[in-house]
């Protein structure tokens, strides 16, 4: 079994330079949806798993204020890098995102999902969940790029569709979430954008 819930597999990932989950740009969904006419009010925002802080920094430029989290050392000194280097005030903090509801309970308007369910195991999705739940503020918003794969073994971990809205159906209302067509080539097909709100 991969030590997945250890933060040091991840800084090797980091250290060997085999994050292949990082695409090297903020998501472009996530870009299409800021740039919408279905654009968010901003507001304080949690980017959970955030590695080398694209999102983040996507969001930030958008007037959001923003906190990266990530297990991994290396990913929080990229994210700084980037954000200095582009000149934008971001907060990125080295956090266990299990332990983010003790530090930063009902605190977030948004959290930011992209790679960080499919890295962690199956078993974990329902603390996943009330994770998320406990950092949002009441009618606080999950945005999500869900990777929904069927590829054996991971990370990242395969999802159905229908998995995604029984995990969540309970805490959020899980009825806009719709297929992507703006997705890097090698998940075209296999990632769904949800916009899921905390139910009270």
């Amino acid at each position: 079994m991969l030590p997945t819930t250890d933060p040091q597999y991840w800084e090797q990932r980091y250290q060997e330079n085999t994050a292949k989950w990082d695409i090297g740009m903020a998501a472009p969904p996530f870009t299409s949806l800021l740039a919408s006419n279905e654009a968010l009010l901003a507001g304080k925002t949690a980017v959970l798993g955030c590695g080398q802080g694209h999102d983040a920094v996507l969001f930030a430029k958008h007037g959001f204020e923003t906190i990266g989290f990530d297990f991994a050392p290396s990913a929080i000194a990229l994210g700084q890098k980037l954000s200095q280097t582009m000149g934008i005030s971001i907060q990125f903090l080295q956090r266990d995102i299990f332990a983010l509801p003790q530090e930063f309970p009902a605190s977030f308007d948004y959290a930011i999902e992209h790679t960080c369910f499919c890295a962690i195991r199956p078993e974990q999705r329902p603390d996943y969940v009330d994770m998320v739940r406990s950092i949002l503020k009441p009618n606080g918003e999950l945005i999500a790029l869900f990777w929904a794969h069927n590829r054996p073994d991971g990370p990242p971990f395969g999802v159905t569709l229908e998995e995604i809205k029984d995990l969540f159906s309970a805490s959020f209302d899980t009825s806009n979430i719709t297929p992507v067509n703006n997705s890097i080539a090698s998940r075209n097909g296999e990632e769904y954008l949800a916009r899921f709100k905390a139910l009270n």
